[in-house]
């Protein structure tokens, strides 16, 4: 392993671990560029689960409370995904993945832009128990077609008048279930081997590391401002997703 590679999975792997840290989500969408820059598809995507997983235990630890006191609306998001995962890998063989990715990349813009530029941001504070079993159904499905299970609960999720803490407990044990399913079948796809495990080595430190100083920034935040830095990570997240299918 070169230095450069080195440099490349350093790099990654503090970007991935940071914004998990800070936002409870979008390791993918930041670490996987730098990765895929040095190694094939299938080791790159193993590196990355791994890392939103692990990044992502740690930041549970700091919603336990807001997961504890109202399990019911995680259940809602979660329990519904699972049922889509598997709907979403069957797809696979009817549907073209790269244009649902340029598609929903679209739709992120779309949103991140608009309510970025809006003075106030959107208040749905009312329950909504049969949009969010809705929303978990669909984003298990992307998750499984095209692994972007984090997309449609941040722009839900977003649009609520619900405390940072409340919000981070329903996204991040959200993601960490997903990919830590994801994470099992790669296991079973023979994707940790001897390489990728000496890059895990490399790459969890420097995400743990990187995480910790997200958690370190989020508990500073206020509401709102968590708020805009989700539907801001959405616009991102959707500019980075655009161009790595387009270039």
């Amino acid at each position: 392993m070169t230095a450069s590679e080195i440099a490349y999975l350093m790099i990654g792997a503090a970007a991935g671990g940071f914004i998990n840290g800070l936002a409870g989500f979008g390791t993918a969408l930041f670490a996987l560029g730098f990765f895929l820059s040095i190694m094939p598809a299938l080791e790159a995507v193993a590196i990355t689960v791994i890392i939103s997983v692990v990044s992502g235990i740690q930041g549970l630890w700091i919603v336990r409370k807001a997961m504890l006191q109202n399990p019911k609306r995680l259940a809602r998001f979660l329990v519904p995904a699972v049922f889509g995962i598997p709907l979403g890998v069957v797809s696979l063989q009817q549907i073209d993945v790269s244009m649902l990715k340029i598609l929903i990349a679209f739709f992120l813009i779309l949103y991140g832009g608009f309510f970025s530029l809006r003075r106030t941001l959107p208040q749905i504070d009312r329950p909504t128990p049969m949009i969010d079993c809705t929303v978990g159904f669909c984003a298990g499905i992307l998750g499984g077609a095209a692994s972007l299970s984090g997309a449609l609960p941040t722009m839900w999720c977003s649009m609520r008048a619900w405390p940072r803490y409340e919000t981070r407990a329903v996204l991040q044990p959200f993601n960490v279930a997903v990919l830590g399913l994801t994470a099992i079948m790669l296991i079973w796809a023979g994707a940790y081997h001897r390489q990728t495990l000496i890059y895990a080595g490399i790459a969890l430190p420097t995400a743990l590391v990187a995480a910790q100083l997200g958690i370190v920034v989020f508990r500073r935040l206020k509401d709102e401002t968590f708020r805009r830095l989700l539907i801001g990570v959405c616009f991102l997240s959707g500019a980075i997703l655009l161009l790595r299918e387009l270039l």
